[in-house]
């Protein structure tokens, strides 16, 4: 028990000396951290609490199958299926990668650090007694002069255009692509914590930065490094300087290997590197010349029957647009 307090400590998305209200709805970042309570557990026990922390959506197998078997548009409810690296490609290794990227902020036209953030997100809502399933949406925050800045996330899946998409706002159903889940614009906030603070151009730094982001006094492990960089990268647009010290960053990340070049899910062409965990597999994936990061990658490694979920499924994947 004093292990699962502990994990339930670290992953607090709403800390007292955070910036946001402790009674606000979770965000992108906070979803992500209680997602890892899933397989950052030391045992193989798993608690009701734990999942129901983390479950974004849940579905009776009734109303499921009445959803998938009524007339009209086929929906895009179809779990995407892990990314396969292309079989004959050749693995960049990270400080090559990070080269490249050096090379590429020294240019004139180089793009330059934006705050605010495009994202589309797949994720898989379980239970213990009920199927899982999987709800994509996109993101888009733009921030303003004046420090306040508008969110808008739709219920939309790039495979599958045009056709409805499967939501649960308590109970399952479809919407039309596009359909506005939430629009809101929030006042000015001149936060100066990490992630609402800009990042720095300097590895030592932005270790630190990334370390503060994460609310934890310790060093960050590759899984922790991994979720704090998708919590910048739900803040922030990198500019070609922050991807390419965010790329010196990682290739001295311990256990994040090179495998080859795929294709993303939104038809980019990225070199990827992942890091195997206890029963899941994380890949990060990443811009060939400019070191950006385009997307990153949990996936199950092996089956928990009691939860419906196989070995192969996408636990969940975030793909971030300029």
């Amino acid at each position: 028990m004093a292990d699962e307090l502990e994990l339930l400590r670290r992953a607090n998305p709403v800390p007292v000396d955070g910036p946001h209200y402790g009674d606000g709805p979770l965000d992108h970042h906070a979803e992500r951290r209680l997602n890892r309570l899933l397989h950052e557990r030391p045992t193989g026990r798993r608690t009701r609490l734990v999942w129901s922390l983390a479950t974004t959506a849940v579905v009776a197998t009734t109303a499921l199958a009445l959803l998938l078997s009524g007339p009209g548009t086929a929906p895009a409810v179809a779990a995407p299926r892990p990314l396969v690296v292309q079989a004959d490609s050749t693995p960049v290794p990270l400080e090559e990668l990070a080269d490249r990227a050096q090379r590429q902020a020294a240019a004139e036209d180089a793009p330059k650090l934006r705050k605010g953030t495009h994202v589309q997100s797949w994720s898989l809502g379980m239970s213990d007694d009920k199927p899982p399933i999987t709800l994509p949406e996109e993101r888009v925050v733009r921030w303003q002069a004046d420090g306040s800045h508008t969110e808008l996330v739709v219920a939309t899946d790039p495979r599958h255009p045009g056709r409805p998409v499967l939501r649960d706002d308590g109970d399952p159903h479809l919407v039309e692509d596009g359909h506005v889940i939430s629009s809101q614009t929030f006042p000015p906030s001149w936060s100066d914590a990490p992630p609402e603070s800009p990042p720095p151009n300097d590895t030592a730094r932005l270790r630190a930065y990334l370390q503060e982001a994460s609310y934890t006094r310790t060093r960050l492990t590759t899984p922790e490094l991994l979720d704090a960089v998708g919590a910048l990268l739900d803040h922030w647009t990198l500019g070609a300087r922050e991807s390419a010290t965010l790329a010196r960053l990682l290739a001295g990340t311990e256990g994040l290997r090179p495998v080859g070049q795929v294709t993303d899910r939104l038809g980019r062409s990225g070199q990827a590197y992942e890091y195997e965990g206890a029963g899941y597999r994380r890949m990060l994936i990443m811009q060939p010349s400019t070191g950006a990061v385009l997307g990153l990658e949990t996936v199950f490694t092996r089956a928990e029957p009691e939860y419906g979920v196989k070995a192969g499924d996408v636990m969940d994947y975030s793909a971030w647009m300029p």
